[in-house]
């Protein structure tokens, strides 16, 4: 009876774990049936994606100006984060340490109290979190401080500390050549020099293998066979910051002078066709002044009177007329069908020759030449434009450019006034800067140069590519007419209509333009007003050209509209400026110089040891004896250079006064603050009073005179 009882006691329990197994069983096999059901599609691939490769971007090179100053770069930001769960940090070790990181990071980074870091570090560990934040936009300086911070000391595997490295781009000089310099965004829009030069900045992508952790976080996985990535190389470019900076700010002030819509300047050299200084600038509604638009390269218009230099060429070549010529303009009017050609002068000019008549900048002159001989033959005269390459787009690197346009006889648009219309630079639409490079190319003799906006490539400061100036036509016409052009260019500026532009010092040589510009839906009157085009183009000086530019600024509303007032007093603004700081174009006796490595110069404070290098290079004295510093002062003795230390407490905003820009820059950005630059040569004034403290990302303004 005992026996009976126990087996059934047995058989009692066994039956009731059978059915506890059993509803387990069912329990599993509904949450798997679950699964692969409703989210298969969730956890299908989970095991693919807990590990990748990610791409590791390489700092992008550096955009300089043709004397190595930086107009591009890449300023290095990083995020850090924190490993919990590395095996090596023990409780002990964190707990002991805790308390100093936590006081550090407060100091470095002035957002929170170390009790703050304190508490997020010790819950972050509590959580076991393998990718905590601690902070993001982490410069340099700061990077390299934190490395020696407790516990991160330790490094990655044993300390925890990940540090991810993002790349900014800035342009020091803020608004100079914006536009020209440009951008590349990864949606594959190409801008200037960044865009044109984008494979040889961009340089090799790195690959690195990243684990997914809680929180749908991916964290390095430091398993030694990352892919390092190679950094792009440096862009020399032709710009000059000082004259860019000069050819900026008059182009600024004759914009809000005369309440223009916008303007551009392009100075370039001669013999090689470098571009010197480009800027493009549109007025805005609060009357400041941005770079939105290359218009140098990209707006095509009808360029007016510039042109007029074209159509005397072509006459000149095939021998229709000479210097001295005479034609008679009458009272100023002539009539072509429906239309007539007016000039601006009331009474018209009467009789002169071909010279005055460019020097005047005579409508009617032109319109009679080419009706007395191309009337019959058009073709001829077109032809011979596009033998001067007038009708060919530049092939610059530089996109947006805007082929010329020429009309031929035939085309859909042509009309019986077209000849003459051209005549005079209407019914053909040419760039601001083709028409500078046909300028150009009559200073260069006849020769045409492509215009080069980068002159090499180089890595680690040496050059590995240097890129030749190329030429577009080695001979637009004949050295015969390019002599006499030269001549008529001249008496422009001596004679004609751009007699406020002689110097005292040196010729120059060129054209002024005052074009009506047309508008496609209302064409050149728009509720009664006119708007015009008011430009200059030439080159400098006249009997040696070494520099060529051109001016334009369109829409002017002060009432003053002429080419010489409005973009002539830019170009001269621009012609003092490059003659007063190149001793080549002067005539300066030797003797003047003879002794020049014995005179002691002013020097900008700066950097102790490029300094040294500048000093000994040319020859000048100095006394460096209690340096200790790296950046010093100076001052200017009876014999040498005094240099005195300048300690620089990166806690606080240093005294920058006195430093070029490249200095003043180098410093400041690698402390924490971000630099606005205006104007050009040494600091004289900053919007951050020395001494005081900053906080990391804080805007200071220079100004340098």
């Amino acid at each position: 009876m005992t026996e009976n009882k126990v087996l059934k006691d047995i058989s009692g329990r066994l039956t009731f774990i059978y059915i506890l197994v059993l509803l387990f069983s069912i329990v599993i096999v509904g949450r798997i049936l679950y699964l692969m059901t409703f989210e298969h599609s969730k956890w299908s691939g989970a095991n693919s994606i807990s590990q990748k490769d990610i791409i590791i971007d390489p700092v992008r090179g550096d955009i300089c100006a043709h004397d190595g100053r930086i107009l591009a770069t890449s300023v290095p930001r990083y995020e850090i984060r924190m490993d919990m769960k590395v095996p090596a940090l023990t409780n002990n070790y964190f707990n002991k340490n805790i308390d100093s990181l936590s006081y550090l990071l407060s100091n470095l980074f002035k957002d929170k109290s170390a009790s703050a870091y304190k508490r997020s570090l010790i819950s972050a560990r509590y959580k076991g979190s393998r990718y905590h934040l601690i902070q993001r936009n982490v410069d340099y300086i700061q990077l390299k401080k934190l490395k020696n911070f407790p516990i991160f000391r330790l490094g990655q595997n044993k300390g925890g500390l990940i540090v991810n490295q993002e790349n900014k781009r800035v342009q020091p000089f803020v608004d100079l050549a914006t536009r020209t310099i440009g951008y590349y965004n990864k949606g594959g829009t190409k801008v200037g020099i960044e865009g044109a030069f984008n494979k040889e900045l961009e340089g090799e992508k790195g690959v690195r293998l990243v684990q997914r952790i809680a929180g749908n976080y991916w964290m390095p996985v430091n398993d030694g066979n990352e892919v390092e990535p190679i950094n792009g190389s440096d862009i020399i470019t032709t710009l000059d910051v000082n004259l860019q900076d000069v050819a900026h700010h008059a182009l600024e002030q004759q914009l809000l002078k005369h309440g223009a819509g916008h303007g551009t300047a392009v100075l370039m050299e001669v013999a090689t066709g470098d571009v010197k200084a480009i800027v493009n600038l549109k007025r805005n509604s609060d009357n400041s002044c941005t770079e939105v638009f290359n218009y140098a390269v990209a707006q095509r218009t009808e360029p007016g009177s510039t042109f007029k230099v074209a159509t005397l060429m072509v006459a000149l070549e095939d021998g229709y007329i000479d210097l001295n010529d005479i034609i008679d303009t009458g009272n100023g009017q002539e009539k072509y069908y429906n239309h007539t050609v007016t000039d601006h002068q009331e009474g018209g000019f009467g009789k002169i020759t071909v010279k005055n008549a460019l020097e005047v900048s005579s409508n009617v002159a032109m319109a009679k030449i080419v009706t007395k001989y191309y009337s019959k033959n058009a073709e001829k005269f077109v032809n011979r434009l596009h033998r001067m390459s007038l009708g060919e787009s530049l092939a610059l690197e530089i996109k947006g450019e805007r082929p010329p346009y020429i009309k031929y006889p035939g085309d859909t648009l042509w009309s019986g006034i077209s000849l003459q219309q051209m005549s005079y630079g209407y019914e053909v639409e040419q760039t601001p800067l083709q028409i500078l490079t046909f300028y150009n190319a009559i200073a260069n003799n006849g020769k045409m140069m492509k215009p080069r906006f980068v002159k090499a490539i180089a890595e680690h400061g040496r050059v590995v590519e240097k890129l030749e100036p190329k030429v577009l036509n080695p001979s637009i016409c004949s050295k015969a007419t390019i002599e006499k052009v030269k001549v008529m260019l001249e008496g422009v500026v001596e004679n004609g209509t751009a007699q406020n532009l002689r110097s005292a010092n040196y010729k120059i040589a060129g054209k002024t333009g005052t074009a009506r510009v047309a508008n496609k839906k209302y064409g050149y009157k728009y509720q009664g007003v006119v708007s015009y085009q008011a430009s200059f183009v030439g080159y400098f000086p006249a009997d040696k050209p070494k520099y060529s530019c051109i001016v334009v600024v369109n829409a002017p509303t002060s009432g003053v509209y002429y080419g010489n007032l409005v973009a002539g007093n830019v170009f001269k603004e621009i012609a003092d400026k490059v003659y007063s700081t190149n001793l080549d174009l002067q005539e300066v006796e030797h003797h003047a110089l003879a002794d020049a490595s014995e005179r002691v110069p002013y020097s900008k404070n700066g950097y102790c040891p490029e300094m040294i290098s500048a000093m000994e290079y040319l020859n000048v004295k100095y006394d460096n004896k209690e340096i200790t510093s790296d950046w010093v002062s100076t001052q200017k003795k009876d014999s040498e250079v005094k240099l005195y230390n300048r300690h620089i407490n990166d806690k606080l905003v240093p005294n920058v006064k006195g430093m070029g820009a490249k200095d003043a820059f180098f410093l400041l950005e690698n402390i924490g603050l971000k630099v606005v630059i205006q104007g050009r040569g040494a600091v004289s004034q900053q919007s951050l009073i020395p001494g005081q403290r900053f906080n990391s990302g804080d805007r200071i303004v220079l100004k340098l005179t």
